[in-house]
């Protein structure tokens, strides 16, 4: 029972004594933050661009080569192409929103 009790003592001593000596003024915190918010949010929309151009280059040439080998496909393949290729240009517009949501106002 002594020894659970001066477990549960050492604990909770430094739990309060750590989040006292680690806390910090919001403006201080703020102004440490704000490069990290800029450069994960260039990061991330970089990212999302460069592979919504990859996907979207491959749905082309794959496209691109369907019709090469079978002409008369080439109506019922437009569609499917153009939302395909819709769907992806969303997911990276999606990825701008984020990214400028999260970072908001840099001043």
């Amino acid at each position: 029972m002594r020894k659970t009790a001066l477990r549960y003592l050492g604990f909770f001593t430094t739990l309060f004594i750590a989040s006292s000596a680690f806390a910090q003024d919001a403006a201080e915190l703020e102004a440490a933050v704000v490069p990290w918010k800029a450069i994960s949010a260039a990061l991330a929309i970089g990212l999302a661009a460069f592979g919504g151009a990859l996907a979207q280059g491959r749905a082309a040439a794959a496209a691109l080569e369907g019709i090469a080998r079978n002409p008369n496909a080439a109506d019922k393949m437009f569609t499917p192409l153009l939302l395909g290729l819709a769907l992806i240009e969303s997911l990276v517009i999606y990825a701008l929103l984020i990214a400028g949501g999260f970072v908001g106002p840099l001043g």
